[in-house]
Formats: structure tokens, C-alpha cells, sequence
């Protein structure tokens, strides 16, 4: 199908939106999902993100729809980081070499190292500086690619997501209600005890991704709720092998910890949403003299008929990869990232599996994608 009536057909679909998981340097994978969003025609009206996945939220929003590509890129080169690896090594002494080099000096226009959060873990470094690194790198490339106005213009709406130290407590920033700053950013990515936490409005924020890291929820609690296409893209993978060794149990154990109950809350949304449905059905049976009844009107607000396309796509393991990936921003690591998300992305578009029959009653339909391929959802997922 041809980019235009592609477009044309996800339009009618409702609201485009993107949700974007924190993740580090796997979070390249999401420039190449935008990326063939956008060659087919298929721009989103808002994006949401956490952690590494609200800065690419803020490049798309917060740069003009034809620069989008071209800001993402540049901030993923700024961020390369192959200094100092000799050639000729295997490819995973390389990457380890690589991980080393990144933890020990840490990563060009990203973070350095905070001398004092090494010299002693009781060291009173003050609320504000209380990480073993320094994100005041970071800080200067987004100030120098994003632009503010254009992010906080009514081009894309952008939603990110980031933890209360003080409370414990999710809060979103949303740019409908709120103009958003760079620190609003920096406090969606700052994962302790690596980075210090942000103050905003007197409170501290920690990394979103502490709390929900995949921030669907956001989608399905909207007020008002709309027919849309969410693309879920998920950069640590739900599924994956048993793992028979000390460092299998390591990268397994981060997938499991950062794809952040995804299953769950999507079960639980699919539920909520038919219950809407439901309850929006039989107002209609409900006889006319008795809707008059004030009851009446404050159940029927619970019912809804909105319709939500969600594109779950899963990001596949590359090789040699390991419990240290979220720090490989080596441009072989990055580059590998991005075409996968680009080609999964084109092959799922190709599928379109929205054009699928749904039953009347279902307001939530999942459509699992991994390597461009679809999976079948399980029927206790359902």
C-alpha cells in the first residue's frame, strides 16, 4: 500500500501515538521505529516516554516535523562512544572493553563521572549532585537540540513521565497542561544511583522508569479518552530463554525488571475497556423514564466506546549483547539498534494488522509484533 493511503488509513483510526520505554543505548531501536513512521507518512499526534525514551519523545516534539530524523541522529552521534577500544578485538571483549570504558570514564555528551560519589557512598554530596555522575553533558545537547517552543507548541503533544523521591509517586508532565523544560527531561532519565535526581516546582524526580516504565496507562486514563493507533515500543524484551548461567541470569534479569509488568497492565486495560464497552451497550436497553434518574447519568459516564489499536513492538537481541546493553552506545551497537527498529517497524506497517476483524465488544486490541513477525496473544493474556 502506497505511504499516502497508508496514512490516510491509520488517520481514521483515531490519534496516532507513540510510547516510548526507557533503556539507555537500546533506546536507538525507537529512532528507527519513528523513523519509518515517518517515511510512511505516519506522524504522531503524541508521544510519551520515560528515561531514554522522553528524550527521544522531546527530539520528535521539539523539533519541526521535516528536522525530526535529523535532530535524533545527531543526538545518537553525539553520544557514541568508541573511544579508546583498540581494533582487532572479539566482539565481545570489544563490548566489554566498551561497557568498561563508559562506567569507568562515561559517555561524550551524556555523563561523567562525580569524583566525590566515588571517594566515599556516606560523602554529603547534596540533594541535587547525588549520583555517581554528572549529567550536565546531557543537559547542554538537548538545550542545543531541542527547541522549546516548538515543544511546547500544539504540533505534538509530549507526556513524561518520572518518579516523586519524596512520595514514591508516578507524575506525568504533559505539555496540555504545562509548559515543559529540559528539566522536566532531565528528571523523566535520572536513574539512581547513577545520576542525581531533579528538582522541579520544590520536589525531587527520579527516573520515571523506577515506577512504569512502559507508560501505557497514561493512554487509557486520558480524559478524554480517544480512538487511536498506540505504538507500544518495547526496547527490554518480555520474552526470552531460560537462563543457565550467572550472566544469563543478569541480562535476563534486567529484561524482566525494566519491561515494568507490561503484561499485567495491558490484561488489566484490555478488561477495563470491554467493561466500558459493556456498560456503554446496555445504557441502551435502559428505558427512557428511567434515564431521567441523576443515577442514571452519573453510572452511564463510566461506560465508552472509544477503539484502541495497540502495536506492541518488541525489540530482538543482538548478538554478543549482554546485562551491560544498556550502555553500549558504540556506533556498531547504535547503528544495528536503529536499522532493527526500522526494519521490524516496516515489515508490522506492511502487515497492518488493524485491518483484522474485532468483536464489537472489544475496545482494546493487541497486536504483538517481534522481528516484524506477529504473535499470537495467549488467551489467558486476553
Amino acid at each position: 500500500m502506497a505511504a499516502q493511503s497508508l496514512a490516510e488509513e491509520v488517520a481514521k483510526l483515531g490519534q496516532t501515538v507513540m510510547v516510548l520505554q526507557g533503556g539507555g543505548a537500546l533506546g536507538a531501536y525507537q529512532v528507527g521505529v519513528y523513523e519509518a513512521l515517518h517515511e510512511a507518512g505516519i506522524g504522531p499526534q503524541w508521544v510519551i516516554g520515560t528515561s531514554i525514551g522522553a528524550i527521544n519523545a522531546a527530539l520528535i516534539a521539539g523539533s519541526k516535523p521535516d528536522e525530526r530524523i535529523e535532530k535524533l541522529c545527531e543526538f545518537w552521534s553525539l553520544v557514541q562512544n568508541d573511544m579508546f577500544v583498540p581494533g582487532g578485538l572479539p566482539a565481545w571483549l570489544a563490548t566489554a572493553t566498551r561497557n568498561m570504558m563508559a562506567v569507568s570514564s562515561g559517555v561524550p555528551s551524556f555523563f561523567n563521572p562525580n569524583p566525590l560519589a566515588f571517594s566515599s557512598p556516606h560523602y554529603r554530596l547534596g540533594a541535587e549532585s547525588a549520583g555517581y555522575y554528572s549529567v550536565s553533558p546531557l543537559r547542554r545537547t538537548l538545550e542545543k537540540l531541542i527547541d522549546l517552543d516548538q515543544l511546547n507548541s500544539d504540533t505534538t503533544r509530549i507526556t513524561v513521565g518520572a518518579s516523586s523521591v519524596r512520595t514514591a509517586e508516578m507524575r506525568y508532565f504533559d505539555s496540555r497542561d504545562m509548559p515543559l523544560t529540559i528539566d522536566h527531561i532531565m528528571a523523566s532519565g535520572a536513574l539512581p544511583p547513577g545520576f542525581p535526581p531533579v528538582r522541579i516546582d520544590g520536589e525531587l524526580y527520579w527516573d520515571g522508569g523506577i515506577l512504569s516504565n512502559t507508560p501505557v496507562e497514561v493512554v487509557f486514563d486520558d480524559n478524554p479518552r480517544r480512538d487511536g493507533l498506540i505504538f507500544a515500543v518495547h526496547i527490554w524484551n518480555p520474552h526470552g530463554p531460560e537462563p543457565e548461567t550467572i550472566w544469563e541470569v543478569m541480562n535476563r534479569q534486567k529484561d524482566v525488571q525494566y519491561s515494568s509488568r507490561a503484561a499485567a497492565q495491558i490484561k488489566r486495560q484490555r478488561q477495563l475497556h470491554r467493561m466500558r464497552h459493556v456498560i456503554a451497550e446496555l445504557c441502551k436497553y435502559v428505558p427512557a423514564e428511567r434515564k431521567l434518574d441523576n443515577r442514571y447519568a452519573e453510572m452511564a459516564e463510566y461506560g465508552c466506546l472509544t477503539r484502541m489499536h495497540v502495536v506492541r513492538l518488541l525489540a530482538p537481541a543482538i548478538d554478543h549483547e549482554d546485562h551491560s546493553k544498556d550502555i553500549d552506545f558504540s556506533a556498531h551497537g547504535i547503528r544495528r539498534r536503529r536499522e532493527a527498529g526500522y526494519s521490524d517497524t516496516m515489515k508490522t506497517l506492511e502487515r497492518a494488522p488493524w485491518r483484522e476483524p474485532v468483536d464489537d465488544i472489544e475496545g482494546f486490541i493487541l497486536h504483538e509484533a517481534s522481528g516484524g513477525n506477529m504473535i499470537k496473544t495467549p488467551a489467558a493474556a486476553r
